[in-house]
């Protein structure tokens, strides 16, 4: 329906989706031990191409329902929205209805037990929202695609969390590898140790001394790892394995 009314596909090419996702079945295989076999009457193919952009199509108009902005990404949807006065309140309740709408009408529902809301900025009246008749979690902080976002929009628990990470896997290295020469230790801590550093850099750029101490600190030891690095210092180090702060 909205591949034809939405996004003018037609003709062989809307017969081949439609017989592409019909007469669907699927079965488990557990231990040698097949079960009977099910009509799939929802969702696209795991593991196609496909797949992923017909579900894109699928809720791209989620959009249109609310007044706030939404932000999506694969089957995770957050919505936002500046709250200043009771009509604005009363806005993001609406978007919180709306969105239940669609869902129903779409086949596509929520689980308001795993939906939240965090409050954000000074002077917030910390009101409650709800959706589907079921009242919504309010947390403080929340793990959004392995970011740690809090109230405060501090980063401090996520640099703790990206050196923790990142620190494990600089002892694996430390603990597993006898050659400590700048080929193999410098690679290894680009491709296993400095991503967990990086990982959406661009949300919790670091501002505090402390945490950026913190995430300097792993790189400090990494440095040291390598041999004949141990007698200089850290800005020597860097410039000799050619990284950058």
């Amino acid at each position: 329906m909205k591949l034809a009314a939405q996004h003018g596909i037609a003709g062989n090419v809307l017969k081949w989706i439609q017989d592409w996702l019909s007469n669907r079945k699927q079965r488990v295989v557990l231990n040698g031990c097949f079960s009977e076999w099910r009509d799939v009457i929802s969702g696209v193919l795991q593991g196609s191409v496909l797949g992923p952009l017909l579900f894109i199509i699928y809720i791209n108009d989620i959009d249109d329902c609310v007044v706030g902005k939404i932000l999506k990404f694969e089957d995770d949807t957050k919505i936002y929205h500046t709250v200043y006065s009771d009509e604005d309140v009363s806005a993001l309740q609406s978007d919180l209805y709306n969105l239940v709408e669609w869902s129903e009408q779409w086949q596509m529902l929520f689980n308001a037990d795993k939906c939240k809301f965090m409050h954000m900025g000074f002077n917030n009246n910390l009101v409650q929202y709800d959706m589907n008749d079921v009242k919504l979690e309010c947390v403080s902080e929340e793990k959004d695609l392995g970011v740690i976002i809090n109230e405060d929009l501090k980063c401090e628990k996520q640099c703790s969390e990206a050196a923790r990470k990142a620190n494990r896997m600089l002892g694996m290295i430390k603990r597993n590898f006898v050659d400590r020469s700048k080929e193999t230790i410098i690679p290894l801590y680009k491709s296993l140790v400095r991503p967990h550093l990086e990982h959406c850099y661009q949300i919790w750029s670091l501002y505090c001394k402390k945490d950026i101490k913190l995430i300097e600190g792993v790189q400090r030891r990494a440095t040291k790892l390598v041999a004949g690095m141990q007698e200089l210092n850290y800005n020597e180090r860097l410039k000799k394995l050619g990284i950058q702060r």
